[in-house]
């Protein structure tokens, strides 16, 4: 197991899209209310009084939409000023990224991944879940404008999904020849959509390697990132392709983060919950930090036996029954 050293920090879990593989379609959901989000002080105090002692120095905001957070800007900044901060990157969707990239870019943000799954705006559509035009050209602008205020290289993460964007592999993997891009080609999970979820509702990473080394041929790529995925790239290109292929090629052992969500707990693994700590009702009612301490540091001991591969110990039905907004994955 490795050295548990990245915290992902969920900001907020509404997002301005519906994604089909983060949210139930058609489903209403119950958001938190912004007084049981932790606050800006909150998540600034358990970092600098609980996380970074025990070793954390990689952070990442994710959402919902990041974006979406007011005063986001702010809290970039207070991260990024952290003395023990190594990296601090950000997932979002990209849509309201144009107007906002450089004020993050000069906040400390310097590494950014953004969703992309298609190059149709009516495919990109379909996925996202709304039918409104101009919005794949807004979220393209987006990418452009990160480019351009300096996050190099940039991430681009695509889910594939089998009749929807399979078609485009190659396409969105030819991002990565003349631009310094990182695409990243993710399995669909069954994360709060188990009715969309079956034995084909996936693409294994191997084809979807396949595919591209038929075209350009593939090779191993010597640059590692924080996360779960293996780089390769085509031969001559500037950016590279990743694959995180947590369906196909499980990577429990090689994990080094825990996720904290947007009202405070605090969740080892992405689909087992055992062990899970309410860290916003223990700072509300005016815990100690050392004993909050104490308490993830026992939840980073037994960490390696807390996976997804352990998951049916972990949960009732053993799939996570939240959506991965409300996760923050």
């Amino acid at each position: 197991m490795n050295q548990v050293d990245y915290l992902r920090i969920s900001l907020i879990d509404r997002c301005n899209f519906r994604c089909q593989y983060c949210l139930p379609q058609g489903a209403e959901l119950d958001y938190i209310l912004r007084q049981e989000l932790l606050t800006h002080e909150e998540i600034i105090t358990l970092l600098k009084t609980v996380f970074i002692p025990l070793g954390f120095t990689k952070f990442r905001l994710t959402g919902g939409e990041p974006l979406l957070r007011p005063g986001v800007v702010d809290l970039v900044q207070d991260i990024a000023a952290l003395p023990a901060t190594e990296d601090l990157s950000m997932t979002t969707n990209g849509f309201l990224l144009s107007s906002m990239a450089q004020d993050l870019y000069n906040a400390g943000l310097k590494r950014i991944n953004i969703s992309l799954d298609s190059l149709k705006p009516e495919t990109f559509e379909t996925i996202i879940g709304y039918n409104k035009r101009g919005i794949w050209q807004q979220t393209w602008n987006g990418i452009q404008t990160a480019y351009q205020v300096g996050f190099d290289p940039l991430k681009l993460n695509v889910v594939v999904i089998p009749g929807v964007n399979e078609n485009e592999i190659e396409d969105l993997a030819a991002l990565s020849i003349e631009r310094n891009w990182h695409i990243r080609f993710i399995e669909f999970m069954p994360i709060g959509n188990a009715e969309l979820f079956s034995d084909n509702a996936w693409v294994p990473s191997e084809e979807i390697r396949q595919k591209i080394r038929d075209k350009w041929g593939l090779m191993e790529s010597n640059i590692k990132g924080n996360g779960p995925a293996d780089v390769f790239k085509i031969p001559g290109s500037k950016g590279t392709l990743g694959f995180i292929s947590q369906m196909s090629e499980c990577f429990c052992d090689r994990c080094n983060r825990m996720r904290l969500s947007a009202d405070g707990w605090l969740r080892p693994c992405l689909l087992n919950e055992t062990g899970q700590i309410d860290l916003k009702t223990l700072l509300r009612q005016g815990t100690d930090t050392t004993e909050i301490k104490e308490k993830v540091a026992h939840l980073l001991h037994i960490k390696p036996e807390i996976n997804y591969k352990q998951r049916d110990s972990g949960t009732e039905t053993g799939i996570y029954q939240r959506t991965m907004s409300q996760i923050g994955g």
